[in-house]
C-alpha cells in the first residue's frame, strides 16, 4: 500500500499470528484496563465479604460471652450451696416442715365466778344465844374449781357500826390451808359458833362482852368479801 509522501508502510500482522522470523511464537496480547462497572462490583463484593466476617465474629463472641455468663452464674450457684435449677425454668418444691402440734390448752374455772357469802343461823338472839356465823363459798361457773378454804384464807369479821367488834384472825391458834374441788353449782360451808366476846389484834384480853344491839357480819376468804349480813343481840 502506498501512503503518502512515497512511503511505503509495513502491514501489521494480525494478532496471535508470527511475523517476521519470529515464525511460530505467538505475541502476549495487551492487558486490557477494567472498565468501572467491573471496579464497583469488586468494591461491593469485598465491602460484603467483610460484613459477613464482622457478623462471624461478633456472634462468635456473643456466643462465647453467654457460655461465660452461664458459666459464672452456675459456679456462683455452687460455691453458695445452692442446687442449681432444674431444666426447663421450673424450681424444685422446698420441703415443708411436719406441722407442730400445737397442744389444746384445757379449760380451767373462772374464779371470778367463785363467790363468798355471810349467813347466820338466826337473825335475832337471846341473852344466852350464841349465834353462828356461816361462811359459803359457791362455784357459779360452768367447770370445777379447785379454793383454798382453809383457815390460812377465812375471817369472821363483826361490827357494829365503825367499830370494830371481833375478827377470827385475832387469836386464831393455827393457819392451814385446804385446798377442795367445788363442782359447778356446788358450794362448801364453813360455820363459827361466836361467844359473843370482842376481840383486838394480837389477841390482848378483853373483858368487855358484846352488848345488846345490831351487828354487821362479813366472810372473808383471801381477796373475796362477803356482803354485809345483819343480826340482832338481845
Amino acid at each position: 500500500m502506498k501512503t503518502p509522501a512515497g512511503k511505503t508502510s509495513a502491514s501489521k500482522a494480525p494478532a496471535g499470528k508470527s511475523t517476521g522470523k519470529g515464525a511460530g511464537v505467538t505475541a502476549p496480547r495487551a492487558a486490557r484496563k477494567p472498565s468501572a462497572a467491573v471496579y464497583r462490583r469488586r468494591r461491593l463484593f469485598a465491602g460484603g465479604a467483610l460484613l459477613l466476617v464482622l457478623g462471624l465474629t461478633a456472634g462468635g463472641v456473643a456466643t462465647v460471652s453467654g457460655a461465660l455468663n452461664a458459666k459464672t452464674e452456675q459456679a456462683s450457684s455452687t460455691e453458695g450451696g445452692g442446687a442449681s435449677e432444674p431444666s426447663g425454668g421450673q424450681t424444685a418444691p422446698a420441703a415443708s416442715a411436719a406441722p407442730s402440734a400445737t397442744p389444746t390448752a384445757s379449760p380451767t374455772c373462772d374464779q371470778k365466778l367463785v363467790t363468798v357469802s355471810a349467813a347466820t343461823n338466826k337473825t335475832s338472839y337471846g341473852p344466852d344465844e350464841k349465834p353462828v356465823l356461816t361462811l359459803k363459798v359457791a362455784n357459779g361457773g360452768k367447770l370445777p374449781c379447785k379454793v383454798n378454804i382453809g383457815t390460812s384464807q377465812m375471817e369472821y369479821l363483826v361490827t357494829s357500826g365503825s367499830d370494830r367488834i371481833f375478827s377470827s384472825k385475832d387469836c386464831q391458834a393455827s393457819s392451814n390451808d385446804l385446798v377442795k374441788t367445788i363442782a359447778p353449782g356446788k358450794s362448801e360451808t364453813a360455820n363459827f359458833p361466836w361467844p359473843r366476846n370482842r376481840s383486838v389484834q394480837g389477841c390482848e384480853k378483853i373483858s368487855d362482852a358484846a352488848g345488846a344491839g345490831y351487828y354487821v357480819f362479813i366472810a372473808k376468804l383471801g381477796a373475796k368479801v362477803s356482803p354485809p349480813t345483819v343480826f340482832q343481840l338481845n
